[in-house]
């Protein structure tokens, strides 16, 4: 007999959980807090992109290294006028990164002293040696013991040495060079970079034998580094070995093509050979060289967008030396269209329009270097303004041992050219008193010139004086 197991009619309800309602209640308290927390900001929803990726010092160093490298050392503008981040740009941003790595801002200070080599103005020099000087202290202010730190601010303080015109400042800045590349090689006794800015040192204290052991001993050590070469053509300049300096400016530029200063050394080198050659036919063919590095420099700048007018200053010292002065003028036209208002470059250009006779418009360029002028005088000054030019004021040179030849033309013309009906000679004697109170009036030609204006503009006649007015202002 089977008998069927009895149900219950009615179910038995679940008993409720403490536990599994606490639960309930922290879940739901929290996707409250969640919404409030993604509809404030503080929490980013998933797989949002990030807004800027994150890079490392060394990425930026990287980037840093090719773009000196390539020669690419300041910010540059691509042609739809987008501001493309030079070496010294991306160093600093590497330097913003990691603020401790020692390395980092050394290599910024190398980059910082080696673009003033494509600087012209004295002031803008200083400026950038400043700032190399400043970025060396602070890597040695991170790493006390960083050979290549010691290295770096040896050669930037050196390089400012050359540019300071206290001589008690520039012993100062010499021997505080010698100091830290001698700790340098304290600390890492092989390394070429401390060898190498050591012997540069050597040569601006006048002692090239130890130099050229120096030198030496650095091209045993690492011949890869253009810096090695670059001091090599240094030291050999120095002893007057000017074809193998330029060998060693050609080993550099080979490591470092694109680094146009090391072809203005060697184009100078050539241009020195040239001057010094008694053959007329070696003589142009030197010069000719010398214009082939200045105008690849010039190619070189052209494809990377700079903006440089040392190319152009150099060929026309080039053509000046070669007796062609119409074409170095135009040269140093095209050097102003660059920087309009520097005032070396009108400096230049009145002495080379007083070497080619065109004596008036030499006045008015030679005013705008050493007294300054407006933007409107600016255009006369150049031979006037053309489709590129751009008017600018410009602010006179002080006199120094690199513009008192400016001084001296300048002086010479006016009074040359003072007549009773239109007389310059107040100018002329101011200019000449400046230069008598100064140390410049050592020197036997320019106080010969000073003489000369003097003479001129104490006659009271308008009679020709039968005094060449090319005669004076000694080249």
């Amino acid at each position: 007999m089977n008998i069927t197991q009895r149900r219950n009619i009615f179910r038995r309800r679940a008993e409720s959980s403490a536990y599994r309602m606490f639960f309930w209640v922290i879940l739901i308290l929290g996707g409250i807090w969640l919404i409030r927390s993604v509809q404030q900001g503080d929490v980013k929803p998933l797989f949002l992109p990030t807004p800027t990726p994150t890079r490392f010092a060394q990425s930026y160093a990287f980037e840093g290294d090719a773009l000196f490298t390539a020669g690419k050392l300041e910010d540059s503008f691509a042609a739809d006028g987008t501001r493309l981040p030079g070496a010294i740009t991306v160093y600093k941003e590497a330097a913003r990164v990691d603020p401790t790595n020692a390395q980092v801002w050394a290599k910024l200070s190398r980059i910082q002293t080696y673009s003033t080599a494509q600087l012209i103005k004295r002031p803008d020099i200083l400026v950038h040696l400043d700032e190399a000087i400043a970025s060396a202290e602070k890597a040695l202010e991170v790493n006390p013991d960083n050979s290549y730190a010691h290295a770096v601010y040896a050669f930037a303080l050196n390089w400012k040495a050359s540019y300071v015109a206290d001589e008690r400042e520039r012993q100062t800045l010499l021997t505080k060079s010698e100091q830290e590349a001698v700790r340098a090689l304290q600390l890492d006794n092989a390394s070429a970079l401390a060898l190498a800015f050591y012997a540069e040192v050597l040569v601006d204290q006048q002692k090239w034998t130890q130099a050229q052991q120096y030198i030496e001993q650095a091209l045993e050590r690492d011949s890869s580094l253009m810096d090695v070469h670059r001091v090599n053509a240094v030291v050999l300049e120095s002893l007057g070995e000017y074809a193998l300096a330029i060998e060693a400016y050609d080993r550099a530029i080979a490591i470092t093509p694109n680094l146009t200063f090391l072809y203005l050394r060697a184009g100078a080198g050539y241009r020195r050979l040239a001057f010094e050659s008694p053959n007329e036919q070696i003589q142009r063919e030197l010069y000719e060289k010398s214009l082939e590095y200045f105008a690849q420099t010039a190619r070189i700048n052209q494809q990377l967008g700079v903006q440089d007018p040392g190319p152009y200053l150099s060929i026309a010292r080039t053509y000046s030396q070669m007796g062609e002065f119409f074409i170095a003028i135009r040269n140093v036209q095209k050097a102003i269209e660059f920087e309009p208002a520097n005032a070396v470059l009108y400096g230049e250009l009145g002495v080379l329009y007083h070497k080619n006779r065109n004596y008036e418009t030499g006045i008015l360029a030679l005013e705008c270097a050493v007294r300054g002028c407006t933007a409107e005088q600016s255009c006369p000054a150049r031979g006037d303004c053309g489709p590129n030019d751009t008017a600018a004021d410009v602010v006179g040179l002080p006199l120094s041992a690199n513009t008192v030849y400016y001084y001296d033309v300048y002086a010479s013309e006016l009074a040359a050219l003072s007549t009773p009906k239109k007389s310059h000679c107040d100018e002329a004697l101011a200019v000449a008193a400046e230069i008598e109170a100064s140390e410049y009036d050592n020197d036997p030609n320019i106080a010969a010139d000073m003489g000369v204006v003097r003479i001129f503009c104490a006659l009271d006649s308008g009679e020709n004086t039968g005094v060449n007015v090319n005669a004076t202002a000694t080249p």
